[in-house]
């Protein structure tokens, strides 16, 4: 016979949301796939150092516990707190950490007495994270068996979820491309093809880069730049075979090519004077399905297209360009909103020399500009396009000979850190990135000139 569970016995604690970071579970099926064992635990350790951010994505929030891979040092979490008035913040940390967050969270006792407290006599709690993957919804419905009724604003509901990883995949986005033609033709993606198999794959590609003189290969959802091949002119071979068979040894490196859908494109010459070359447009759908805009920006991207940061300000593009982006973009949402989703969601484009804008991908979850326009937003207000100009950066390199602390960065950046009465200046973003010798920051300055000098600075006071 089933014995009935004591109903629980729930502490009179203040209402807490409760945010878990689980960047690594948005790719979990890509880093479980990756050849390389040590690449693997890399990829995991470096989105845990990413953690971070998550402070200032949640900045206008206060009585938060943040549930996250590892500890944030004391000088860190007192310099947030600081700068933005914060009392009531907890963080929490699971005693193992396998990249799979939520599970890391449903075999640690403590930590799951803690989220179901911080639900107090009510019962009913408050839960976000950086993505809504699956692992993240089985710990939403196991806390539901425990009787919390759990609110979840930034996810879609269960029956709804496959719109995450499906609208977030390279092959995703490029359906909806397709089917969209007629209705939006804006809504264009640079020529390419999807296939099964690395042996396909590189025939596509060969004859693209011979034809065309450089080719893309993407996974169907890579990461910070694995899961995706640029080649440029004189990268390859120029005679077919020759071309095919490097592809081919590329493709053969990691399992993943042969797992997934892969993606072939081709390369896109570049126009850097629209948005640097690299425009991106953010939304976010909330739970009632309403769709806000929330700001347009210039991706700063690695030659190897690997994605650094942002620059945001009404003229980083100019307003036919800003118009074109945000029509896409809403458009795109409403097919996202109609399918269910809900929660963060950005578009990446690429300005061509041929005045073509092409989209090409789409993140359905939070993005590497949300933190910075959540500050921006609580600082300047909602016209802060207009008010500041904005640079950021994820990982600025340092010198690696050096160890930098919280504390020696902010004694030697104490010249150019955030003013809060001129409204400018350098704001920390991380400490646990100084693992990986590598700073991300944000800068805000009153016009363009001025977010460059101070990051300009910046590079002089570390160098120096």
């Amino acid at each position: 016979m089933d014995i009935e569970e004591p109903p629980l016995s729930l502490p009179k604690l203040p209402q807490s949301t409760v945010y878990i970071f689980n960047m690594s579970e948005d790719v979990w099926p890509f880093i479980s796939a990756m050849s390389d064992d040590k690449a693997k635990q890399f990829e995991i350790a470096e989105n845990a150092n990413l953690q971070d951010r998550v402070l200032l994505t949640n900045v206008d929030e206060d009585n938060m516990i943040f549930v996250l891979p590892r500890p944030i040092p004391d000088t860190f979490l007192s310099y947030y707190k600081d700068l933005f008035g914060k009392n009531n913040i907890r963080i929490i940390v699971p005693n193992r950490h396998t990249g799979e967050i939520c599970m890391d969270i449903l075999h640690d006792n403590a930590v799951m007495q803690t989220i179901v407290d911080a639900a107090n006599g009510s019962k009913r709690l408050s839960m976000t994270s950086y993505t809504t993957s699956q692992q993240f919804l089985d710990l939403i419905q196991m806390l539901r068996d425990k009787g919390l009724a759990i609110f979840t604003p930034d996810a879609p509901e269960e029956e709804d979820s496959w719109t995450v990883n499906f609208y977030g995949s390279k092959s995703g986005i490029r359906q909806l491309a397709q089917q969209s033609k007629v209705v939006e033709p804006d809504f264009t993606m640079p020529d390419g093809m999807i296939c099964m198999g690395i042996f396909d794959a590189a025939k596509i590609a060969a004859k693209k880069y011979v034809t065309e003189h450089g080719v893309v290969l993407k996974t169907n959802k890579g990461h910070s730049g694995a899961g995706l091949l640029l080649f440029r002119e004189e990268d390859l071979p120029n005679t077919y075979e020759a071309c095919e068979q490097a592809i081919l040894k590329e493709l053969k490196k990691d399992a993943y090519w042969n797992m997934f859908p892969i993606v072939i494109e081709s390369l896109i010459s570049v126009s850097q004077v629209i948005g640097g070359g690299y425009p991106n447009v953010e939304f976010q759908i909330l739970k009632n399905g309403h769709v806000e805009f929330l700001y347009y920006c210039a991706m700063r991207v690695s030659k190897q297209g690997v994605f650094k940061g942002v620059e945001i300000h009404n003229e980083v593009v100019s307003d036919q360009v800003a118009a074109r982006m945000v029509d896409t973009g809403f458009f795109i949402a409403e097919q996202y909103r109609t399918a269910g989703y809900r929660g963060f969601f950005d578009v990446d484009f690429v300005a061509a020399k041929n005045g073509q804008l092409y989209v090409t991908e789409s993140n359905v979850r939070q993005t590497g500009g949300t933190q910075v326009y959540k500050v921006a937003k609580h600082l300047f207000g909602k016209d802060f396009m207009y008010s500041t100009y904005i640079l950021s950066n994820n990982s600025f390199p340092l010198l690696s000979e050096k160890k930098y602390t919280t504390s020696t960065l902010l004694e030697k950046l104490q010249p150019i850190l955030f003013d809060k009465h001129k409204k400018e200046g350098l704001i920390i973003s991380s400490a646990n990135m100084l693992n990986q010798h590598q700073l991300e920051y944000i800068v805000f300055g009153q016009n363009k000139r001025r977010a460059y000098e101070i990051e300009a600075k910046m590079e002089e006071l570390l160098t120096g």
